[in-house]
């Protein structure tokens, strides 16, 4: 098996009594893309600094390209090499044109600095200062000058959380365009599961300084370990046995419920074989409806390509034959 390029052993930090980073295992391969899932004060930002070089861990160490990682006690300037680290406020210069800040950063070969800024789509930017910029723009500058210094990891904190639905598509497909013409290994931090989920080779969980569950993004989407998980990457339902006997699941593990997110259930008419219930609400998503139904006392959600009226009897079915139980 191949050195992996990063490897986090038992990574613990105290921060002033209040919150404590615990016990963090995990490792990474050339070129893997890795998501790390948690609610705000789950210690996302800690682990990302720490593995950066920026702060330094009380226990356990990290070592990148089988070098240890060094935080400030021992560099002058805090700063892993070859690992970049952009956090969510850009800390771009004011008074400057971007061309002096991008190129007081390049350290690449002529010619693939130019390249570089076509991929982050900044080059029709360089004439303005950091006031005259957009938030999405500002964010891809920083991510550009990043990148000038030659990265072969890039730490991103948050990248997704200031900016538009049109800005945040933009930077995923600079992202996406970076890694598959760069190489680039990446380690996003987000509370939000859709800025992971499609592009994320493995999906690390924290909560409490903690991780809690790590695996593929699609593993662990439908086969959450605890409530907390399953409620951080979307919307689900929990149904006692007596729900999923008439769903025809006959045994449910003792003290669990049968796991089921919305779209794993579908609707048919009031005479149909299944869960008989009652429609709640009918929200329109784009693509899809979001039903509310209520069924032995229980409302339930589920996603469909139709519309429905409140008040309409319907009948809840399967759409999966593989369950899971929480």
């Amino acid at each position: 098996m191949s050195t992996p390029l990063l490897q986090v052993n038992g990574i613990s930090k105290n921060i002033a009594g209040t919150f404590s980073l615990q016990d963090i295992h995990f490792t990474q391969q050339q070129g893997q893309a890795i998501g790390i899932a948690g609610a705000t004060g789950s210690g996302k930002s800690t682990l990302l600094k720490i593995i950066g070089g920026l702060e330094d861990a009380d226990e356990g160490e990290a070592f990148f390209e089988e070098a240890k990682i060094k935080g400030p006690l021992y560099r002058l300037i805090p700063g892993q090499p070859g690992i970049g680290y952009l956090s969510q406020h850009y800390e771009l210069r004011n008074h400057y044109r971007m061309e002096e800040l991008l190129t007081y950063a390049d350290n690449l070969p002529e010619g693939e600095g130019r390249r570089l800024l076509e991929l982050c789509r900044v080059s029709h930017l360089l004439r303005r200062k950091t006031s005259q910029l957009s938030g999405g723009e500002r964010q891809r500058i920083a991510l550009a000058r990043l990148l000038l210094t030659g990265p072969r990891l890039l730490l991103l904190d948050e990248p997704f959380s200031n900016l538009d639905l049109i800005h945040k598509q933009v930077l995923k497909e600079v992202l996406e365009n970076l890694g598959r013409e760069k190489g680039l290994s990446y380690i996003i931090a987000s509370h939000d599961p859709s800025d992971l989920l499609p592009w994320a080779h493995r999906l690390i969980i924290m909560k409490g300084g903690k991780i809690i569950q790590q695996g593929p993004p699609e593993t662990i989407y439908n086969q959450p370990e605890e409530v907390y998980t399953a409620a951080l990457l979307g919307p689900f339902n929990l149904l006692p046995a007596a729900m999923a006997q008439t769903l025809s699941v006959n045994t449910v593990p003792e003290g669990r419920q049968l796991f089921l997110r919305p779209e794993q259930l579908q609707l048919a008419g009031p005479k149909a074989k299944g869960l008989k219930a009652i429609v709640q609400a009918s929200r329109f998503k784009g693509a899809w409806h979001e039903i509310t139904v209520k069924a032995m006392e229980q409302e339930v959600k589920v996603f469909s390509k139709n519309p429905m009226t409140p008040g309409d009897a319907c009948t809840l079915q399967l759409a999966v034959t593989e369950y899971w139980y929480l």
